[in-house]
């Protein structure tokens, strides 16, 4: 396979395991992926930004997650996030920390 097949390949995958996300499954809790996968939809939207700004195009964080959630951050969670208990904020700030690294 040459290297533009694989890249377009790459492409439509995380365009699906985008769409999954965000329309078939809008109903998991960021924290619930978080604390299962090491990763929830804003580690997704870092790691867009982060491959921006690698590439030299500036990219804040809020216009990664508005890129990757089709609309501003916070709207997201008004329509979509619940309250997450405290055993879950716990589980959370261990998985943060060791996927992501320390809150700054």
């Amino acid at each position: 396979m040459d290297d533009q097949t694989r890249l377009e390949l790459e492409a439509a995958a995380f365009r699906t395991l985008r769409a999954h996300l965000m329309e078939k499954r809008a109903d998991v809790q960021n924290i619930d992926m978080m604390n299962l996968a090491g990763f929830c939809r804003n580690c997704l939207s870092r790691w867009v930004q982060e491959a921006a700004n690698a590439r030299g195009i500036e990219m804040s964080k809020e216009d990664a997650r508005e890129m990757f959630y089709g609309m501003p951050y916070d709207d997201w969670k008004a329509q979509n996030q619940t309250e997450a208990s405290a055993d879950k904020q716990a589980a959370f700030t261990k998985s943060f920390a060791e996927n992501v690294g320390p809150k700054d």
